[in-house]
């Protein structure tokens, strides 16, 4: 910790009346004082300037000027790894402004240095685990997030199974633990790792079956599991599972038809729908080598700036690719086969997007559920055997989301539709 420095004594005064003063002062008055202040007394005054530095980096003013921002956050890391390590806030004030820092980096495209900065998170996370015998590691999430964007799937399913062992004591009275399963189970698949990823599905379906028996969880959070165990099932060719897995689904929705959640829940249902709607989607997209790609089965509002940025807005020029796909394939019935694929791709996009930001994200998307199934059909009808693995997967998208809009009878009118179009064996949908 640095030696307190000669700091004119007026200069002293006035950073302390700034912060003794009634009324309101501004995040840059603050930050100013607790500058002044931490010269001549670094224990008291180095945690509140890492701070209040990351809360000015807030302000609107920087919301053009991201190097800036990250100037700002920079100097809170700078403030925070002068502190005491002996200080008992150390290890919470460097990681709250690595953190900061890490997502400055990827907003402005720094991303060696990001990932760089959530090692050294997850590095602090373990000492300060250690030092306060908690056990309880922070930073294991947001480092694997950084390794999946990159790729790196088999290294961040390792990270993913210790969070889920820390989370697994706990329960999902925690309300982290269900998240864990998610992604580690989609890093498992990511990896090629589909047995583990079942065995750990298997555990999510149970764990949801039995907050939604006991009131604890939404009803329709474990018909949207156990619809992804069927399709993670015919995956693995174990399609009498499935099949089963889909008899179960549509019971539970014939429950929810007849008679509604039992309670009512928070927007929590919508976003683990769009969670695992985009891990079901996620064969279909088609990463280009060398870039980031977003981190399914994490919500996205933890993925890295650049990531979720981009990944939005390539919306636009998926509908026109959508569009002029479709001029082909009226022509050319050759070409549906792909335009199914591109349409669910911007449908999953579009989906994500909108639940991220409106609770009336159902009339935003509809439209693109209604034309993926009517795309289907005219495949089904083009190629029968192409077709009605299509239209399953299709009615079974529109079906989930229906359920998520809380349209449970007309959710239930397309689910019924999908085990008579897979038959008794089919492949993944």
């Amino acid at each position: 910790m640095p030696e307190p420095t000669e700091v004119d004594q007026d200069s002293v005064v006035r950073a302390r009346n700034t912060l003794l003063a009634s009324g309101r002062r501004t995040p840059r008055e603050e930050v100013d004082a607790y500058r002044v202040l931490a010269r001549v007394s670094p224990a008291a005054y180095l945690p509140p300037l890492a701070r209040a530095l990351r809360q000015l980096s807030h302000d609107r003013v920087y919301a053009d000027r991201p190097l800036d921002r990250l100037a700002l956050r920079q100097e809170a890391v700078a403030a925070a790894r002068a502190v005491d390590p002996a200080d008992a806030k150390y290890a919470d004030v460097l990681y709250e402004a690595l953190d900061s820092c890490q997502w400055a980096l990827y907003d402005i495209g720094r991303r060696a240095e990001g990932l760089a900065v959530r090692a050294e998170m997850l590095a602090v996370g373990r000492a300060g685990a250690e030092a306060s015998g908690s056990g309880t590691v922070r930073g294991l999430s947001v480092w694997a997030t950084g390794l999946l964007e990159e790729g790196r799937c088999a290294e961040a399913a390792d990270v993913l199974a210790e969070s889920v062992a820390q989370a697994r004591p706990h329960g999902p009275a925690s309300g982290a633990f269900a998240w864990s399963l998610l992604e580690w189970i989609a890093a498992l698949d990511a990896a090629g790792r589909s047995d583990e990823a079942l065995t750990a599905m298997a555990e999510l379906v149970g764990m949801e079956a039995t907050e939604a028996a006991n009131d604890r969880g939404p009803q329709a959070c474990h018909l949207y599991v156990l619809i992804r165990y069927a399709q993670m099932l015919d995956a693995a060719l174990r399609h009498g599972e499935a099949a089963a897995a889909r008899q179960e689904a549509l019971a539970l929705l014939g429950e929810l038809a007849a008679h509604g959640e039992r309670k009512s829940w928070s927007g929590y249902q919508t976003t683990f729908w769009s969670v695992l709607f985009s891990m079901s989607a996620a064969e279909s997209e088609r990463p280009v080598p060398g870039r980031p790609r977003p981190p399914v089965g994490t919500a996205p509002q933890h993925w890295s700036p650049d990531v979720r940025e981009r990944y939005f807005d390539s919306r636009e020029a998926l509908r026109a690719d959508v569009d002029r796909l479709a001029l082909r394939a009226a022509d050319d019935p050759d070409h549906l086969a792909e335009l199914v694929r591109l349409q669910r791709v911007l449908t999953v996009r579009s989906a994500v997007h909108w639940e991220l930001r409106t609770h009336l994200f159902a009339e935003r998307v509809r439209g693109l559920f209604d034309e993926g199934v009517a795309l289907a059909r005219r495949l089904r009808r083009a190629d029968p055997a192409a077709g009605s693995g299509a239209l399953a997967v299709a009615l079974t998208d529109r079906a989930c989301f229906r359920t998520a809009g809380k349209e449970f009878d007309a959710a239930l009118d397309d689910f019924r539709q999908v085990p008579e179009l897979l038959g008794p064996c089919t492949g993944p949908v």
